[in-house]
């Protein structure tokens, strides 16, 4: 495996699956993941394209910030994270079943 190829590998780290998810994917093909914080959005797209072998149309990306939580009398805060929404052209599809 070239270091492309692993580096493009590390760049997923995992799916969302929730009930808003689910149904982007059902009408509009969209799918969401958590990826790495300092990845572009090439290398997202690259990376989708890669590991499942379908044809992205759109790569739009949100940082969402940590949480400030309260532990006991200490206050603490969640880490911050990216997530990005692909869209897939008409015709693909991802199976996480399969995947």
């Amino acid at each position: 495996m070239s270091i492309e190829k692993n580096k493009l590998s590390s760049v997923l780290l995992a799916p969302i699956v929730s009930e808003k998810s689910t149904i982007m994917a059902e009408d509009s093909n969209r799918f969401v993941f958590k990826v790495q914080k300092v990845a572009t959005k090439l290398e997202i797209k690259k990376a989708v394209e890669l590991m499942f072998e379908v044809e992205v149309e759109t790569v739009q990306v949100l940082n969402v910030k940590g949480k400030v939580k309260r532990f006991g009398r200490l206050l603490g805060k969640r880490s911050d994270w990216k997530k990005a929404y692909i869209k897939l052209k008409p015709g693909h599809d991802i199976d996480f079943a399969t995947a």
